[in-house]
């Protein structure tokens, strides 16, 4: 076993909020929870991004959709790095951090159709979803009730997500819409 390092001791020492889970659990259950915070911060912008640049004959209730969506989605940041440190653990520290963990993709075109928009931003909430599942499995393992609680509920929120933009996708047969 390797010996702490001072700053390892002083992270503890200071930011080891008491808990009665493993460390190891611990670690787990943070670095789980740090990822899905790096995809939600991601997903925030890209949303809002799409928000900003909506366009096309359905402006008015997609640019509505996407702003509910983002203010959701924003609302989960402070819950999900809260958590973490809840438990002793440590949480997201910079933009950095967030481009190096998250598996959202970013979208810097200067057009996107109002489709390709829904469609992109639904992947991207599957993928959200997929990755709170994960983390959800390591809660599950450390024994992590509270934290497994909140992420189902960000399950169904990021479901609830999907749901809508498929829908604002789906093509209605028998009508030129």
């Amino acid at each position: 076993m390797t010996k702490a390092t001072p700053e390892q001791t002083h992270v503890r020492e200071y930011l080891g909020t008491p808990t009665d889970l493993k460390a190891d659990k611990v670690k787990a259950v943070a670095s789980g929870l740090a990822t899905v915070l790096a995809d939600v911060f991601a997903l925030y912008i890209k949303t809002k991004n799409f928000h900003w640049h909506m366009s096309g004959r359905h402006f008015r209730d997609y640019h509505l959709l996407l702003d509910e969506q983002s203010q959701e989605i924003f609302a989960m940041t402070d819950p999900m790095a809260e958590r973490a440190r809840k438990i002793g653990g440590p949480t997201l520290h910079s933009v950095g951090e967030i481009a190096r963990l998250t598996k959202i993709a970013d979208n810097d075109a200067l057009y996107v159709t109002p489709e390709d928009m829904l469609a992109e931003l639904r992947e991207d909430n599957l993928t959200l979803v997929s990755r709170l599942r994960a983390v959800h499995e390591l809660c599950d393992d450390a024994n992590d009730v509270a934290t497994a609680s909140l992420i189902e509920n960000w399950i169904d929120e990021s479901e609830r997500r999907v749901w809508f933009l498929f829908e604002s996708t789906r093509p209605v047969f028998g009508h030129n819409d």
